[in-house]
């Protein structure tokens, strides 16, 4: 897996675009179905793009196409990763009930601290000195981005509930990526290509099956409305399986700090991507957040 150094940067870049596109149209189904229920039809909705695609690699000829060999670890850092988006999730919507929910949602863009920490503990992979710059510099310039530009968030607000929550949440995403990034490191004779779909396969599948029962048991109305509304559905489902094959296959390739710092590229794109759209100017806070995310970015860049 390591004889293709450069393939994750234009990979990660495509994922984020692709989830740019996934969360537009997951944004539509939240008036809807909820957001557990938006965040179920990503899941449900992506398992058949995700099997066409395994489909179409074995398919393929030649021995990278073969089945991976998968171990119980394989399926033991995967079941982490799974339940570590589901926890972030269910953490992110605790703290956007709170008061002060904006701290918590800022709090949650510290994923990427966090997956340095947890890759350096896990999987003994140290991030080297330009890319802890890195993302110190972009985790800076999102959670300024995350900052209300009106109303000043009272001080208080930074150590209470919503903190926690925030904290926890970008623990859960933390520890998804490097469950993904784990889970590929367990086949390495697999093509990077094979070990991100099957990946992305076996954990919404899971993730279908854990939430879709949730829903089932507590929020019915939920769980219909994903079915009533199947055309928005198929449209997050579909991107949100290309961005998730992205994601996959470039920790196949990297470590998980590098794929999430480059990944923070996707705030960048959405941000734009909404004030273009509304036709509204860039406060200074704004700017400078955009400005230090592209800074790490191109530090990151620097150590390539």
């Amino acid at each position: 897996m390591s004889a293709l150094p450069w393939l994750w940067v234009p990979i990660v870049l495509w994922a984020a675009l692709a989830q740019t596109a996934r969360n537009a149209a997951q944004r539509s189904l939240v008036a809807q179905a909820g957001t557990l229920g938006a965040t179920l039809s990503r899941f449900l909705y992506g398992i058949p793009f995700a099997a066409a695609w395994v489909a179409l690699l074995h398919a393929m000829p030649g021995t990278a196409s073969a089945v991976p060999a998968f171990q119980p670890s394989y399926f033991g850092w995967l079941v982490l990763g799974a339940l570590g988006q589901l926890g972030a999730t269910a953490f992110l919507l605790a703290a956007m009930k709170e008061r002060n929910f904006v701290v918590g949602v800022a709090y949650s863009k510290t994923d990427a601290l966090q997956v340095a920490l947890f890759g350096a503990v896990f999987l003994r992979e140290l991030p080297g000195p330009l890319t802890l710059l890195a993302i110190a510099l972009a985790t800076t310039g999102v959670v300024l981005l995350s900052l209300p530009q009106k109303t000043p968030v009272d001080g208080t607000a930074w150590t209470g509930r919503a903190a926690w929550f925030g904290l926890a949440s970008g623990a859960g995403f933390a520890l998804s990526a490097v469950g993904y990034r784990g889970a590929a490191l367990q086949i390495p004779d697999s093509s990077p290509w094979l070990a991100g779909a099957w990946g992305v396969l076996l954990a919404q599948t899971l993730q279908t099956v854990l939430l879709g029962g949730w829903l089932a048991w507590r929020a019915r109305p939920a769980l219909k409305a994903t079915v009533t509304a199947w055309r928005i559905s198929a449209i997050a489902g579909g991107t949100g399986a290309l961005a998730s094959i992205g994601w996959f296959t470039a920790f196949a390739l990297t470590t998980a700090a590098n794929v999430r710092t480059l990944g923070m590229v996707e705030v960048v794109f959405s941000y734009l991507v909404s004030r273009r759209l509304m036709r509204e100017k860039l406060v200074r806070m704004e700017q400078a957040g955009l400005a230090l995310v592209l800074v790490g970015l191109i530090v990151l860049g620097l150590q390539l």
